[in-house]
């Protein structure tokens, strides 16, 4: 009876120790990160047509992920940045001579998706799973510039990032990503800027002969909402 006992309240001890284990390590894994960014943002257009981080600005934001599983993730993100550029030295000749430059601030409101080339946890590591990955991402926002000229237009964003978690719940990461603007209005101020609006006269399509600018990033988030296990799902 007294090893009977043993046995039991021995099963009993690894079963809930196990138990106890599990919980602990999947409670660690979340569906969600929040946090902000900071860096700084260029423009290339008609007055910077190959000068990558010329006229280099600051720019900052918040970003919201979803962790779709290690590998996907679908993030919205809420950014300002200050963009500017000059003729003087750009390499272009312009009619007449003529010589212009601009500074607006901007906002963006945008979506996108994520795809890691690892799959991201500090945990699970009989899955292959790494702390540090690199990412690509692609989506969609709206571009907002308030001023004497207003512009407003839809951007697509292209990039490449790198995430690493610090430690249970945060995470870093840097990224670089480009912004094809479908407008040419993002480096037009005011009337003296009217030649950087299609300066050449010349028709084109939108994917032609149009504003970019770019962002690199610096980020922090922080994970929340741990994941519902199937098990204890009411479904």
């Amino acid at each position: 009876m007294n090893n009977m006992s043993s046995a039991f309240f021995q099963r009993w001890f690894v079963i809930c120790f196990l138990n106890m284990l599990f919980s602990l390590v999947h409670g660690q894994e979340y569906l969600y990160e929040i946090g902000g960014m900071g860096g700084g943002a260029f423009y290339m257009g008609d007055a910077n047509k190959t000068a990558l981080f010329k006229n280099l600005n600051p720019s900052a934001g918040i970003v919201f992920r979803y962790n779709a599983n290690f590998r996907i993730a679908f993030r919205g993100s809420l950014a300002w940045a200050t963009v500017s550029g000059s003729t003087d030295g750009s390499g272009n000749v312009f009619p007449n001579d003529a010589k212009a430059s601009f500074s607006r601030s901007l906002f963006e409101l945008g979506g996108q998706f994520e795809y890691n080339f690892f799959p991201y946890s500090d945990k699970f590591a009989y899955l292959n799973t790494k702390r540090l990955s690199p990412y690509l991402l692609v989506g969609l926002g709206v571009t907002a510039v308030p001023g004497s000229e207003t512009f407003a237009g839809v951007n697509l964003p292209l990039g490449a990032g790198v995430k690493y978690k610090l430690k249970n719940r945060l995470n870093i990461g840097c990224e670089f990503s480009v912004r094809k603007l479908f407008g040419d209005g993002l480096d037009v101020t005011n009337g003296s800027n009217k030649l950087l609006d299609n300066p050449y006269g010349i028709s084109s399509s939108m994917m032609k002969n149009k504003d970019w600018y770019s962002l690199l990033l610096i980020s922090v988030t922080w994970d929340f909402g741990p994941r519902n296990r199937q098990c204890n799902s009411a479904e």
